[in-house]
């Protein structure tokens, strides 16, 4: 053990900067063999399942798990940096005055002279310096702008806001909720079909018309779909559990008695989806 590893491992309570030393040790000659060998591209799927679980821990309200949770993300960030760090190419300080220089400039009503009384005239110019910075001068720059990496239902209600903003909408949320028909028996034409590449295409329609509508019904789609899916294993843990009584798995059933079962799940699993995220 060096004398930096001594140092560090006799701290009874670590700083920002403590985090910082760790992990260049970490990546230094003397640490870690599977730290020193990781890149950006190793450890990308690392920071999405860190960024997931500190919203999980939102959506349980548990703030010990939130507190954990944002430390591994930290981790994430700190790890990225360190990499550019050894590169010559930037640093945690670059990272850190980037987003206060950020801040600063798209806060002109704080840090200037721009008066903004509400939320929505605040976003307004957040959106109007960001697209400045960006230098994204037409409503296709902006679309184009959205992650691609997004979980689809996030990036397809931004794309819908974005859209919104120009002016090109549906008019209400019923001429959106029509649409979903329209695209459900294209689905049905392309299934006919026999075509997968129809069928993949006319489906993502589909789903685009079902987030516009959640959309302009005021729900997130993401949430929405977790939700459901949060309900479906819930209504399947009675199905199974009330089988199990009976000496029965769900293999040993045939699809119409599985779906009477399923129906008498539903009956005894009634669920409040606002409560879902607090269990």
């Amino acid at each position: 053990m060096n004398e930096k590893a001594k140092e560090l491992k006799s701290k009874t309570r670590y700083e920002f900067s403590d985090l910082c030393d760790i992990m260049m040790l970490l990546r230094s000659k003397d640490g870690c063999p599977w730290d020193k060998e990781q890149t950006h591209e190793s450890i990308r799927s690392n920071f999405i399942e860190e960024t997931y679980e500190a919203v999980e821990a939102i959506d349980k309200n548990d703030m010990k798990l939130l507190r954990e949770e944002l430390g591994d993300v930290m981790l994430q960030i700190v790890f990225h940096a360190e990499m550019e760090r050894e590169r010559g190419v930037f640093d945690i300080n670059d990272v850190i005055d980037d987003i206060c220089k950020k801040l600063v400039l798209r806060h002109p009503h704080v840090f200037g002279d721009v008066v903004a009384d509400t939320s929505e005239e605040v976003l307004s110019n957040w959106d109007a310096i960001k697209a400045q910075e960006k230098e994204r001068k037409t409503i296709s720059d902006k679309l184009r702008s959205v992650p691609a990496p997004l979980p689809a239902l996030m990036r397809a209600d931004k794309l819908g806001r974005i859209s919104r903003k120009a002016g090109f909408d549906f008019t209400s949320v019923d001429d959106a909720f029509d649409k979903i028909g329209e695209e459900a028996a294209e689905v049905k034409r392309a299934l006919s079909s026999g075509d997968t590449s129809a069928i993949t295409d006319e489906i993502g329609d589909l789903l685009l018309a079902v987030v516009n509508t959640a959309r302009l019904a005021g729900v997130e789609s993401e949430r929405a779909l977790n939700l459901a899916c949060e309900k479906y294993i819930r209504r399947f843990e009675v199905l199974e559990s009330e089988l199990a009584k009976r000496g029965l798995t769900p293999e040993e059933l045939t699809q119409a008695e599985l779906d009477a079962e399923w129906d008498e799940a539903k009956k005894k699993c009634a669920v409040n989806v606002d409560e879902i995220h607090k269990k």
